[in-house]
């Protein structure tokens, strides 16, 4: 295909995946669709190798009963054969439900039984042992797909089946109704369901997003044709399978547009696969472009001299050119001769360590990422870019365009979208990616999407003179001090997230005095500094109540301090106290969606002494937890915390 190749599939005709998939076999049939690293070796599958090894699970599915309408969870890490399920469950006329692959077994449960799952296709043993727990008190779920065989020849459960084994089924099953899904696929339609996603949850149960073929095909085809992508990309698919943003990445925008997607051995090994595939569009969250450029800080601090001022010097030409050089602006020839040389010396290098070398578009999304960290990347000639969406939303609402990025904004409306402010600050928007309904929840669906269409995000935002918007915070976490000052706790948990020390953050103001701060230290970053300087430490908990460590915290504070007192806006909010938690919040205890999303409600009601003791003017609090360690076992913290007053800085003297 050429250039064009999203447009080139956006006939009527194909609208649905398993339409698209059908469509690739026959045009491009023996170009790659889909790679898996495997024992150190990359496993490739073309577009009609990748149809006949769905079409013999559709097969294999209709063979142990599943039928139209049917729910098929998917569990496991980014592997061919779950993608291949996913697309199999259309074609037989059902849907499937992609669950986060480290969820505990109740958080599972839950999603069974609210999505009336009869059918599941898992990676390996450890999540078959989850679903037999689930089974026993889940009565919709009949049958269990295993790929990876390893560990479950002596589990003789009439409905356990291997994926091998279901596939082999399936193709006696196609032969003996020869026909029949190609009739279901041709008689399947743009508007029927194509998937259901849950939410993360972060304010109660999460909801299943229910996602027609529409939605996913139509806002996938817009967004890769405002950023020209083709059937030549090369993506990692390394996130949740169960997150909206794989489906869109690396299910839909493959589908239309016909690019290879790739899976990497293991969670362990994206970095060096990545190096090995060197993909042309990618993308991660904030946490992730945040933690590389703390591995990369590490780096250099244990390298030469040398090696540390060639880093830091041409890095500082980065950020004083490298942005611009990339926007197409006017630079001097001394500049740009600098920045060649720094691209020969670092930049280059660096790219290919972190596997960006062949880059050309890169997004970032859930979170709002820090300046720095953005211009950063952009310094080093990534065209790394912002968006702003949600699940609801089969995620873009708006994009940044090319010669239009900017750090403080998540860009302009996406094709095909329209976005309103309302009266009280929430941006609304309307789109043709706008969800189906709430599975099983009209009130919830009534209260989120209007009559006419319009979907309130709970995002409260503003679009500035440029046309761009700038989200704030969650509509309902921002809240006043009682001084009246604005408190966007989200917006400064993220500006202290851009410090490698800093892995976590809450905030506390609303209906206070002044803001204070539960940190989290990472444990890497702040480990390697620690022993660098000769201070041992016995695990998180030790190494987080020393001295040394306040101090770096306090200084990373205080720097937030003076950036808050330049914005007119919260200029009011700044951090006053703090202390470092004794533990690292966790997605398993309930403090931390499984998107790392914070859950403020839970925080406020585990916490509430510390949150107290921020307030009431002590300088220490006394803690006892009960923690869960990762092999099961329960143990116990006993720790005085510390608590500190950050400098707080004249808004008069900022401006000077």
């Amino acid at each position: 295909m050429s250039a064009n190749s999203a447009a080139a599939t956006s006939s009527p005709q194909f609208d649905t995946i398993p339409k698209l998939l059908i469509h690739h076999a026959q045009a491009r049939g023996d170009r790659p669709s889909i790679r898996e690293k495997d024992f150190g070796i990359w496993q490739s599958w073309t577009w009609s190798e990748v149809r006949d090894e769905v079409m013999s699970l559709a097969g294999g599915l209709a063979a142990i009963g599943f039928e139209p309408g049917d729910k098929l969870a998917i569990v496991g890490d980014n592997r061919p054969q779950l993608y291949w399920a996913m697309v199999a469950a259309q074609v037989a006329g059902g849907v499937p439900v992609p669950v986060y692959q480290d969820s505990v077994a109740e958080e599972m449960q839950y999603i069974f039984d609210h999505a009336g799952i009869r059918f599941a296709v898992v990676e390996d043993q450890e999540q078959v042992d989850k679903l037999l727990e689930v089974k026993e008190g889940c009565e919709s779920l009949q049958n269990i797909i295993y790929e990876e065989t390893r560990g479950l020849r002596d589990y003789e459960q009439p409905f356990l089946h291997s994926l091998s084994d279901l596939q082999a089924s399936g193709r006696d099953w196609n032969r003996d109704h020869a026909g029949e899904l190609d009739k279901r696929i041709a008689d399947a339609v743009g508007g029927d369901l194509a998937i259901m996603l849950y939410t993360s949850g972060t304010t109660g149960r999460p909801k299943g997003v229910e996602l027609s073929h529409d939605n996913l095909i139509v806002t996938a085809r817009n967004a890769a044709e405002f950023d020209g992508l083709t059937a030549d990309e090369e993506m990692v698919s390394y996130l949740p399978m169960a997150w909206v943003g794989d489906c869109i990445f690396s299910l839909a925008q493959a589908h239309v547009c016909g690019f290879c997607i790739n899976c990497p051995e293991s969670g362990d090994t994206v970095m060096t696969d990545m190096r090995e595939i060197g993909p042309s569009y990618f993308f991660a969250p904030p946490a992730i472009f945040e933690n590389l450029l703390t591995n990369v800080s590490i780096r250099i601090e244990d390298a030469s001299s040398v090696k540390q001022w060639l880093y830091r010097h041409y890095i500082d030409v980065a950020r004083r050119v490298g942005v611009r050089i990339l926007e197409g602006d006017s630079v001097s020839g001394w500049e740009r001769f600098e920045y060649f040389l720094g691209s020969l010396l670092v930049y280059g290098p660096l790219k290919n360590v972190l596997g960006f070398s062949k880059v050309r578009v890169a997004y970032t999304a859930g979170e709002a990422i820090g300046p720095e960290i953005f211009d950063f990347y952009r310094g080093l000639g990534m065209n790394i870019k912002q968006l702003y969406g949600q699940t609801e939303a089969s995620v873009f609402i708006t994009m940044h365009p090319d010669g239009q990025v900017k750090p403080d904004t998540v860009g302009v409306p996406a094709p095909g979208v329209e976005v309103k402010i309302a009266d009280n600050g929430e941006v609304l928007y309307r789109s043709p990616g706008v969800f189906v309904r709430y599975h099983k929840n009209d009130e919830a669906t009534a209260e989120t999407k209007t009559a006419d269409g319009w979907v309130l995000t709970g995002d409260a935002g503003y679009f500035g003179d440029d046309g761009q918007l700038r989200i704030i915070d969650r509509a309902k976490d921002v809240g006043k001090l009682n001084d009246g000052a604005m408190f966007a706790p989200k917006y400064l948990e993220n500006k202290l997230k851009f410090f490698p020390q800093v892995k976590e953050a809450v905030t506390f103001g609303h209906e206070r005095d002044f803001v204070a701060a539960f940190i989290n230290i990472d444990l890497e970053a702040v480990g390697n500094w620690a022993e660098r300087q000769g201070i041992a430490y016995g695990g998180y908990t030790d190494l987080a109540g020393r001295r040394e460590v306040y101090d770096q915290i306090q200084e990373c504070i205080e720097k937030v301090n003076v950036d808050i007192a330049e914005d007119p806006h919260l200029s009011g909010s700044q951090i006053q106290r703090f202390l470092i938690l004794h533990k690292e919040l966790d997605a398993d205890d309930g403090e931390l969606t499984r998107t790392r999303k914070v859950r403020r409600r839970i925080i406020a009601e585990r916490y509430g002494d510390l949150i107290e003791a921020l307030y009431d003017g002590r300088d220490e609090v006394h803690v006892e937890a009960e923690v869960t360690f990762e092999d099961g076992r329960k143990g116990k913290i006993v720790a005085d915390l510390a608590i500190r007053d950050a400098k707080v800085t004249p808004v008069q003297s900022a401006a000077a």
